[in-house]
């Protein structure tokens, strides 16, 4: 038997989505296609499996649809290992960004039930958001945080245009977001600023 007292599940955020996802462990595992209509019931407004298992891609990579799907799958597939592997309780859960909520209810901090309306609710005000104010998101590769604070602040400046910092990754990783006119500029200067890529 394994065992699991020293080991991390760590959830993925918006971006793992694909069409057909979940759809062998569903096929494979009841709880996990009882956990997809639990979901299904709480998102009447569209049928998150019918887009899950066959898209279209373009609606499952709407924020608002996207992001009950990935948290609807970790759910899923986490159920489905603990149906065949009882102890498969984590010692320590994380998740990136969106992944939070499926780690927080692999926590059992937020049940299923209150989650999936609270994420589907989080999709829907980030994709309003974004249409209100457009814009976009850059990785740089290879630059230090400090040269990425530096390089937005004076792309910012030279546009005149709101652009950020808005997430280190890890070491050598940076996205930065904000209006597209300032992004622009930045990611034309970014070698100039230490970046790879």
């Amino acid at each position: 038997m394994l065992d699991f007292s020293k080991t991390a599940f760590v959830f993925p955020g918006q971006g793992a989505q694909y069409v057909g996802m979940l759809k062998d462990v569903a096929d494979a595992y009841a709880v996990a296609q009882e956990t997809v209509e639990q979901a299904d019931a709480a998102t009447a407004e569209f049928s998150l499996s019918q887009l899950m298992y066959e898209g279209p891609e373009e609606q499952l990579n709407d924020t608002k649809v996207t992001q009950p799907a990935v948290y609807v799958a970790g759910i899923a597939m986490l159920r489905a290992l603990q149906s065949e592997m009882p102890n498969a309780l984590p010692a320590f859960v994380a998740g990136h960004s969106l992944g939070e909520f499926t780690a927080l209810t692999a926590a059992g901090a937020l049940s299923f039930e209150d989650a999936v309306p609270l994420v589907r609710e989080r999709g829907r005000l980030m994709q309003e958001a974004g249409a209100q104010h457009a814009g976009g998101m850059a990785a740089l590769l290879g630059i230090s945080a400090e040269d990425a604070a530096r390089l937005v602040k004076d792309a910012g400046e030279q546009t005149g245009e709101v652009l950020v910092v808005a997430n280190d990754n890890c070491p050598g990783q940076i996205v930065i977001s904000g209006d597209n006119t300032a992004l622009d500029a930045a990611v034309a200067m970014a070698k100039d600023y230490g970046a790879r890529r």
